[in-house]
């Protein structure tokens, strides 16, 4: 997939140092930013460690990343994701060791988000304020979350972004809740997904994102020339105030109009529209199914092939993107499944054996979710947990009153008792 990208940095109107930095290694496809932070020049320093030391672990990963790319049985998402955390857990050690020799270093630290682009994904690892940005099809989607003291204050609820300049918590803006080097280690996010012809990604620090709205990103990344791009956001953050150092990295992946570009595009957009439309994910947003969608596998079955089997554990749900499905119990027909359609939903909480049986009556393709990276989620993203429990519990809901109201219309539609001793007499 052809790509083209750019950057620019500015020290910004206030500062006298740039702490900033910025990697672009085209042979690797991998690109970050990064915004430092220390008093004596120490956040420039960390920033600069934070991306040489991170490209150089990258780098000495290149065999898994070629087995990737190949292909190769037994390389999963999961390893790469693992390679670029390790990646940046040993440029924080790089910074944290340094600052631990020179006293007037100690404490110094930096963000550090970054993009590796591996065939027909994204992986990102990310670590502070710094953010990345994808714009799908005039759709942008802010794909990493801000480890910040105002963040936080905005998710319990005790500030709003249009109410924060006038807050006490105002001279808070730019503290930071991780960074790499201040301590050890740090925690990393890590995200993956499939990227499309035409994304485009806009890798940026608190300088630039802070006089940025999505619709302005859209907006920016709408221009022809990428190699414009990155100089209008720095001038456009400079006529804001320019506060803070500010960069901006732009990636653009080129359009395809081929029939297999077209199809994946298509094909990603269907898996899209499916989960909207099911009521277990119908509350979450673009980026939180995407989320969903990176831990999913696609699943492939020809005609007459079983799917299911009745009585067997199961530890996954499939949700059909195309094809036709026969239900069936003891070898009785149930029911027709089509696209849209899922079953297997309980294996997402408990290991109980399947209740049916299901077999391909055409080609059949699935979404797979197992319970495994199902819970996962559950676990590391309390937002989209709450969405995801909270929807599960109303198709419960939903579930117990129709078999109640089944239960109700069975028994009214028994003999009465009295009938039965009168028929009897």
């Amino acid at each position: 997939m052809e790509l083209s990208f750019w950057a620019a940095t500015d020290v910004g109107r206030k500062r006298q140092h740039n702490e900033d930095n910025f990697l672009i290694d085209k042979k690797l496809s991998l690109f970050a930013v990064a915004d430092g932070m220390g008093g004596h020049a120490s956040g420039e320093i960390a920033a600069q460690i934070a991306v040489t030391d991170f490209r150089a672990a990258v780098e000495a990963r290149k065999d898994l990343l070629d087995a990737y790319a190949r292909h190769e049985d037994g390389i999963t998402t999961q390893d790469i994701l693992s390679a670029l955390e390790n990646a940046a857990q040993q440029a924080g050690v790089a910074i944290f060791e340094r600052g631990q020799k020179e006293r007037e270093k100690r404490g110094m630290g930096t963000t550090l988000s970054a993009i590796l682009l591996l065939g027909e994904r994204a992986f990102i690892a990310h670590v502070g304020d710094s953010r990345v940005y994808m714009v799908r099809q005039n759709q942008t989607v802010q794909l990493t979350e801000d480890h910040s003291l105002v963040n936080e204050l905005i998710r319990h609820g005790k500030v709003t972004r249009e109410s924060l300049a006038a807050s006490p918590y105002a001279s808070y803006k730019n503290a930071v809740t991780r960074a790499l080097g201040v301590y050890e280690t740090t925690q990393v996010d890590t995200i993956d997904l499939e990227v499309l012809p035409g994304d485009q990604f806009l890798l940026c620090s608190d300088g630039l994102h802070g006089y940025l709205q999505e619709k302005d990103v859209t907006s920016f990344l709408a221009d022809g020339h990428v190699t414009a791009i990155p100089q209008k956001l720095v001038d456009h953050a400079n006529k804001g105030g320019g506060q803070d150092n500010i960069t901006a990295v732009i990636l653009r992946l080129h359009a395809d109009t081929t029939d297999a570009g077209q199809t994946r595009i298509q094909e990603l957009n269907r898996k899209v529209e499916v989960l909207r439309q099911m009521p277990l994910f119908h509350h979450l947003t673009y980026k939180e199914i995407l989320r969903v969608l990176s831990v999913t596998q696609v699943a492939d079955y020809n005609a007459g092939d079983e799917i299911l089997r009745e009585g067997e554990p199961g530890d996954d749900m499939l949700i059909l993107l195309k094809g036709k499905v026969r239900l069936h119990k003891d070898g009785a027909f149930i029911t027709h499944l089509g696209p849209g359609a899922h079953l297997g939903e309980m294996a997402l909480v408990d290991k109980q054996p399947r209740s049916v049986s299901a077999a391909a009556e055409d080609r059949t393709r699935a979404l797979v979710l197992r319970r495994r990276d199902f819970n996962d989620i559950i676990r590391n993203e309390p937002r989209l947990s709450v969405k995801l429990l909270w929807s599960f519990v109303q198709v419960l809901a939903q579930r117990l009153r129709k078999t109640t109201a089944d239960l109700t219309g069975a028994r009214q539609d028994l003999p009465d008792a009295s009938d039965e001793t009168m028929f009897d007499e």
